[in-house]
């Protein structure tokens, strides 16, 4: 089975409370909208503060989608190379050991990709395989650690990197008073986040506390396409979120845990550590409803949510790295991650320690 040697986390170093950010987007509301509405959102999606790529006044003059994009790049190369390093020092592995790097971002375009644009700098070799990754949203933190699984199964004696790297506030329609809008200017973040793992055939792979890769499960759910995602135009990403999103979680993503649980001869009770996507209060609570699990199974997932917000994809690699380091789980403990994204789409990958 994989071994997950590190998970090194990265936040930006601009952090503001969620009230000094409520008022700088008040002020940059179309005349006549409904800025209690905003202020109602924002202190309702039970976040505490966020750390964002740029100063907060510099998103009332940032300008078009060409102007946030090169921002983008700039601030996750930033980040994106102090989580790599950060992993490797961990591990204890240099950036040459490498052999495949699968990244993962949906808030921002990048060509050449931000792992080929990171090579030098951190010191990849020239033909470590790339595998960058668009439109996986919130679940490519988990389907990005399910498919770093799927290359080391076929290749034991191999070092796969898994880096996610999101800067959702350059994503923000300042202009756009739709609910979907308001509602993601007061629960995304920014921040980034590296996962390192070696094969079972790996002289590493019996080291260190981190857990091992049992199996994972990809869902599509037929008929949801709408529910999550963008909307791309000139102006550039705009958010798509469905009022139906829980509903569908209830309907539908309870019983597809419990399915591929018990296809471990396990049921929702016998996991130990709930590493969950912090993709906001009503996916937590329906999420916990549905499961049977009492609120504090979540409760990494709701300290991060409070911390940074929902950092999309790198939101559940966050919640693994405490889970590493806060008393991590004993030696046979079960662990599951669990994400939804686009699509719409469940990522399941089942963990041991």
């Amino acid at each position: 089975m994989t071994r997950v040697l590190a998970v090194s986390t990265v936040l930006p170093p601009h952090r503001y409370t969620q009230a000094d950010i409520a008022d700088t987007l008040a002020r940059c509301l179309p005349t006549g909208a409904d800025a209690g509405l905003l202020r109602r959102i924002h202190a309702s999606v039970q976040v505490e503060a966020r750390h964002l790529a740029l100063p907060l006044d510099r998103y009332e003059r940032l300008g078009g989608f060409g102007r946030a994009n090169d921002a983008y790049i700039d601030a996750a190369l930033d980040l994106g190379a102090q989580a790599v390093e950060g992993a490797l020092a961990e591990a204890g592995l240099t950036a040459a050991t490498i052999d495949l790097v699968l990244s993962t971002s949906v808030t921002g375009i990048a060509t050449p990709s931000l792992e080929a644009r990171l090579a030098a700098t951190v010191g990849l070799r020239p033909d470590v395989k790339r595998v960058p990754v668009f439109g996986l949203g919130c679940a490519g933190g988990v389907a990005g650690t399910a498919r770093v699984h799927d290359y080391l199964v076929g290749r034991p004696d191999h070092v796969a990197l898994l880096l996610s790297t999101e800067l959702c506030s350059l994503t923000l329609q300042t202009s756009d008073t739709s609910t979907g809008n308001l509602v993601a200017g007061a629960l995304f973040g920014d921040g980034a986040a590296a996962l390192l793992a070696v094969g079972r055939d790996h002289p590493r792979h019996g080291d260190g506390p981190g857990p091992q890769v049992v199996a994972s499960r990809s869902r599509l759910y037929p008929g949801t396409g709408r529910l999550l995602g963008w909307e791309v135009g000139e102006w550039g990403f705009r958010m798509v979120l469905g009022s139906d999103l829980p509903e569908v979680i209830r309907l539908h993503v309870g019983e597809e845990i419990a399915s591929f649980l018990a296809d471990h001869d396990l049921k929702p009770p016998d996991v130990t550590a709930w590493i969950c996507h912090p993709g906001g209060p009503k996916v937590l609570e329906v999420l916990a409803e549905v499961l049977g699990l009492p609120h504090s199974a979540f409760e990494l997932s709701w300290r991060s949510l409070a911390r940074s917000g929902n950092l999309s994809s790198a939101s559940v690699l966050h919640v693994l790295r405490d889970t590493m380091t806060s008393g991590p789980p004993e030696s046979g403990s079960t662990g599951l991650m669990v994400a939804l994204g686009p699509g719409l789409c469940s990522e399941l990958v089942l963990l041991r320690w």
